[in-house]
């Protein structure tokens, strides 16, 4: 671990040098991807830097204690060597959670898409309440929520909603939200009290760009219509409505949320190149699988992950095993524990597995 990280620091002194560089400083492209590995290495070579000062912090007070006569002076040594070797245990595992390879995908964009399951209207009403949950969230963070593209219900869920969500490390927040959520509740709809359970699906891909996944235009069918709903005179008037149906995969991508077509059609596109790179990211998940069970979750969509209990007033996430009393705060976008306990639990697992190899 340590010669990883005093090459870390090599490397960190090899970038300040080259940004530094007027040559590197006029390739902007060069120049950019120089700046994010700074940013990447700056939290791992400041926490290093710390270590190593608390245990030339260590070699001083033993120095001391061997030297001085004082006793005085010798307690605070004790204290301070005490105090030192504290840090020293704290810091060397805050560095074994720095070094867990960084998922490439993180400060990524993303694309949810929420689709109503089991349960009817009851289901199409949750997809709705999980998705504004998602939005508050996000608006909390200062993130932009983007509608792609929708299927709503009779009365006022969705059957299908999927939208963006644009912010620095949207991606690390999200990703473990992907799989089945399951609602316990009365539905407004139930006249004897019933508890009914629903579950819907939500899915969590990174946005991506053009040039990881390219899209033949040959393979894909585009067809225009009329779109439906809430949109406007010119929305529902008009053809601008866009299903996208890539033929390789059948695959298909409808969106309607712009006035404009070619706006559809370019959103459709990012919706089809973000499932594609899901395909080839699950492809690549299959083939590691034993890795892939000792991680938070698969990410597989049809995995029970979290129920929502309204009578009890609790939220429990089944793959880390953790209930919350505070359903009505997580409904408003109050989900920092849920997701800081899934990462934690993630990097666990993470390290568990490094240790192994």
């Amino acid at each position: 671990m340590f010669d990883k990280l005093e090459s870390l620091v090599e490397r960190m002194d090899t970038v300040l040098q080259q940004l530094n560089d007027p040559d590197v400083a006029g390739d902007q492209n060069r120049f950019r991807d120089l700046m994010k590995e700074q940013s990447d290495l700056a939290p791992i070579v400041e926490k290093y830097k710390e270590y190593v000062q608390e245990k030339q912090n260590i070699e001083e007070s033993l120095e001391l204690l061997e030297e001085e006569s004082d006793e005085e002076m010798k307690e605070l040594a004790k204290e301070e060597l005490s105090e030192s070797k504290a840090n020293v245990e704290r810091l060397e595992e805050e560095l074994k959670i720095l070094l867990i390879p960084k998922d490439p995908n993180d400060d990524k964009n993303i694309i949810v898409e929420i689709r109503a399951g089991a349960g009817g209207d009851e289901a199409a009403l949750f997809a709705a309440d999980v998705a504004r949950m998602y939005r508050s969230y996000a608006e909390g963070r200062r993130w932009k929520v983007e509608t792609l593209s929708f299927n709503e219900s009779g009365i006022g869920g969705f059957k299908e909603l999927v939208f963006m969500i644009s912010g620095q490390g949207a991606y690390s927040r999200f990703k473990y939200e992907s799989g089945v959520h399951r609602v316990q509740r009365i539905p407004a709809t139930e006249s004897g009290g019933r508890i009914h359970t629903s579950t819907i699906t939500v899915a969590i891909m990174p946005e991506v760009e053009d040039v990881e996944v390219e899209v033949d235009l040959n393979d894909c069918k585009f067809d225009v219509f009329r779109a439906s709903g809430n949109g406007g005179q010119c929305v529902n008037t008009t053809d601008s409505a866009v299903r996208l149906t890539h033929l390789p995969t059948g695959i298909v991508v409808s969106c309607q949320d712009e006035k404009s077509q070619l706006k559809n059609k370019d959103k459709a596109l990012k919706v089809l190149r973000s499932r594609l790179y899901e395909l080839e990211q699950q492809k690549a998940h299959d083939a590691e699988a034993e890795k892939r069970k000792s991680q938070v979750g698969t990410g597989d969509r049809s995995e029970k992950i979290r129920t929502y209990n309204y009578p009890q007033g609790r939220v429990t996430d089944h793959r880390i095993k953790l209930t919350l009393h505070k359903l009505d705060s997580v409904m408003n976008g109050d989900l920092d524990e849920l997701i800081d306990s899934l990462t934690a639990a993630d990097q666990a697992a993470k390290l568990s597995n490094m240790e192994e190899e």
